[in-house]
């Protein structure tokens, strides 16, 4: 049996609970995990209290092989991340040496100021995540990545932290694409997940506002079909069987190939 290795995120702030930001860490997060056989099985939102990121990260990182946080780490007072996550493991908080003169020489001594400083304070025992864009450095305790919420900096920390992971199976995917309501296979596509247990079948309807018959005004519905797993003829065989429903009403898909998950 393939090892299955799980991940969950915590999202970390006020600004993406109200609205005022768009979260894009945990699409990013996904596709970084993906093609190592890592499943990204849960994303929690939590605002900049430290009870709730506690709670929160306790709950996940028993549950899960890996958990990420974005968020929360900068140089401001609502900048919390790093005291709660060692509250999470009863640990010290403190300047790391090492983040502490990353920063000193990213600053110089002039503008390396006591809110520049914050951002070297790391729980103890903590393992650096290298930070190429703005220097100051996620870090790491035990099974828990703590990384910086601007999705161009989290993105850059994600190759300092590939090194360090377990990797699984990755998973095969395949995709049709039909000209059909998803609401007329619903029934077909149940009973073929009851089939093969072993994939994950999902369905995402589509909707192209443009006029597929010029001579009725019809618009073009439509669906795409998605199977995955980890076994290669355990998709095909359901791919197949999708296609065949699909057929059956007298439609023909469009086969969009099988790759693995990336």
């Amino acid at each position: 049996m393939d090892r299955q290795v799980s991940a969950a995120i915590l999202v970390i702030g006020n600004e993406l609970l109200s609205g005022r930001t768009q979260d894009v860490n945990v699409q990013t997060l996904a596709k970084f995990l993906a093609p190592l056989g890592i499943d990204l099985s849960e994303a929690r939102f939590v605002p900049d209290i430290q009870a709730e990121i506690v709670a929160a990260l306790n709950a996940l990182r028993t549950r899960y092989t890996y958990v990420f946080t974005t968020g929360g780490i900068g140089p401001t007072h609502d900048d919390i991340t790093a005291d709660a996550i060692a509250a999470a493991f009863g640990i010290g908080i403190d300047f790391h040496p090492e983040a502490l003169a990353l920063l000193a020489a990213r600053y110089g001594e002039t503008d390396f100021t006591d809110a520049r400083r914050r951002m070297a304070r790391i729980p103890n025992g903590g393992n650096l995540v290298k930070n190429p864009v703005s220097i100051a450095p996620g870090f790491q305790i035990e099974n828990v990545f703590v990384l910086a919420g601007v999705p161009r900096i989290m993105k850059a920390m994600l190759d300092d932290i590939a090194p360090r992971l377990q990797r699984g199976r990755a998973k095969i995917v395949r995709s049709l694409t039909a000209q059909i309501r998803e609401s007329d296979i619903a029934h077909g596509l149940e009973a073929i997940q009851k089939a093969h247990p072993d994939t994950d079948i999902g369905s995402y309807p589509f909707f192209n506002e443009q006029p597929s018959s010029p001579e009725t005004g019809q618009s073009s519905v439509g669906t795409t079909l998605v199977v995955s797993g980890r076994n290669a003829g355990q998709v095909a065989a359901a791919a197949s069987a999708i296609a065949n429903l699909v057929r059956g009403m007298g439609v023909e898909p469009q086969d969009d190939g099988q790759t693995a998950a990336r």
